[in-house]
C-alpha cells in the first residue's frame, strides 16, 4: 500500500511537504476548512516549488465552498506548478458548512460539481448556473496561467454507497477521513466499480483513507497519553460531528455519547444552540490539550486511529488494502518530522 501525509494549512508547510518527498511518500495533502486553518492553494503553491516527484492533494474542496469556475481556476493553477501532480478532493463540505453553522450540500450538487470541474480543468466546456440564468462557460486563459493538458486526479469523498456511486461514475477515486473498517471499505469499492462499469468509466482508480497511526513501543499502553495525543485530534472531530448531528450521535455506545456531553460541556455550549459552531470547532484536527485527553474513550482509540504494535498495525494495514484501499494517509500532530519517519519505515 502506498503511504501519503495530511496536514493543516499553514506557514512553513512546504518544509514538511519536502521531507515527505524525501522520505518517500507518494502524496501531501492539505486541509480545506476555510474558516479553521490557511488556504489550501496558496500552501500547496509554496509546497509545490518546494518538490518535484510527490503529488499535492486538496482534501476535500466542495461547491460549499468555491464557485465551479473560481474552483476550476484554482487547480488549474496548482496544475501550472505541478505538473500532472494535483489531486483533487471532493466532497459535500460537511466540516467547511458546519463550521459556518450550516449544512453539507447535496449528493447532486456534489456530482455536478465534480463533472463541472473535471470538464473545465481539462479545457472543455460546462454548464454554469446562476438562479435563472444558465450559460455555457469555460477557460479562456492563454499564456503561462493554467495548466489544462496535463491530468488532473479526482477523489470523492465518500462515507456511504450514494457517494461512491458518484465518484464511480465520474471516474473518480475514492477518499475517507478515519473510516477504518475493511467491510465498510469493500462495500464502498463495490458500489463505485458497480458504478463506473454502469457508466463506461475507469475501473482502476485509486481510494484514500486519512487517519492517524501510533506505534505501540513494547509495554506501551494502547489507550495511554501518547496514543490519545497521536489520535485524539480524528477521536474529537467524530465527537463534534456528533455533537452537531444529534441523529448520528444516537449510533453511538454509551461511553462515547457521555464523552460527547462533556465536550460539549467544556465548550460552554449545547448540541442545539443556535451559536454552537463558533465554539465546537475551536482547534478542529489541532493536537488536542492534556485536558481534552479524557474524551478520547478506548473505543474512538480503537476504531479510528491506527494504533498497535509494528506487527499488529502491518497485518491491519494489509486488512484495509486488500477491502480496496490504495493510499493510508496520516496526519501527525505531536512531532510531524518523528511521525513521519516512522510511518515511512513502517512496512506495509
Amino acid at each position: 500500500m502506498r503511504k501519503g501525509i495530511v496536514v493543516t494549512a499553514h506557514v512553513g508547510i512546504e518544509k514538511l511537504a519536502a521531507r515527505a518527498e524525501d522520505l518517500g511518500f507518494s502524496s501531501f495533502w492539505v486541509y480545506d476548512t476555510p474558516m479553521l486553518h490557511g488556504d489550501p492553494f496558496a500552501a500547496l503553491s509554496l509546497c509545490a516549488k518546494a518538490t518535484s516527484r510527490i503529488k499535492l492533494g486538496v482534501g476535500v474542496t466542495s461547491p460549499a465552498l468555491r464557485s465551479a469556475p473560481a474552483a476550476a481556476n484554482h487547480f488549474a493553477s496548482l496544475n501550472a506548478l505541478a505538473p500532472g501532480r494535483v489531486i483533487c478532493g471532493i466532497g459535500t463540505g460537511n466540516t467547511a458548512r458546519r463550521t459556518l453553522g450550516m449544512l453539507p450540500t447535496t449528493m447532486a450538487e456534489l456530482e455536478s460539481f465534480t463533472a463541472s470541474l473535471q470538464a473545465l480543468c481539462s479545457g472543455q466546456p460546462a454548464e454554469y448556473r446562476e438562479g435563472n440564468r444558465t450559460r455555457e462557460i469555460e477557460l479562456l486563459h492563454v499564456g503561462p496561467y493554467v495548466n489544462t493538458a496535463d491530468p488532473i486526479e479526482y477523489a470523492v469523498a465518500a462515507f456511504g454507497l450514494k457517494a461512491a456511486a458518484i465518484a464511480g461514475r465520474r471516474g473518480a477515486g475514492v477518499i475517507s477521513f478515519g473510516l477504518l473498517d475493511p467491510g465498510a471499505w469493500t462495500a464502498l469499492d463495490k458500489e463505485r466499480e458497480s458504478a463506473a462499469r454502469a457508466a463506461g468509466q475507469p475501473v482502476e482508480v485509486d481510494s484514500y483513507v486519512m487517519t492517524s497511526m501510533h506505534v505501540l513501543a513494547p509495554g506501551e499502553d494502547r489507550h495511554g497519553d501518547a496514543a490519545r495525543d497521536a489520535m485524539g485530534h480524528i477521536a474529537l472531530s467524530l465527537l463534534t460531528f456528533a455533537a452537531d448531528n444529534p441523529s448520528f450521535a444516537e449510533s453511538m455506545s454509551e461511553e462515547e455519547q457521555g464523552a460527547m456531553r462533556r465536550l460539549l460541556a467544556q465548550r460552554g455550549t449545547t448540541a442545539t444552540a443556535t451559536d454552537r459552531h463558533k465554539v465546537l470547532y475551536r482547534n478542529y484536527l489541532g493536537r488536542i490539550s492534556p485536558e481534552e485527553r479524557e474524551l478520547v474513550v478506548p473505543s474512538l482509540i480503537d476504531n479510528l486511529g491506527l494504533v498497535g504494535t509494528r506487527e499488529e498495525l502491518e497485518i491491519r494495514i494489509t486488512q484495509l488494502e486488500q477491502s480496496g484501499i490504495d493510499e493510508l494517509v496520516i496526519q501527525p500532530v505531536v512531532d510531524p518530522d518523528a511521525e513521519m519517519t516512522a510511518f515511512a519505515g513502517l512496512t506495509i
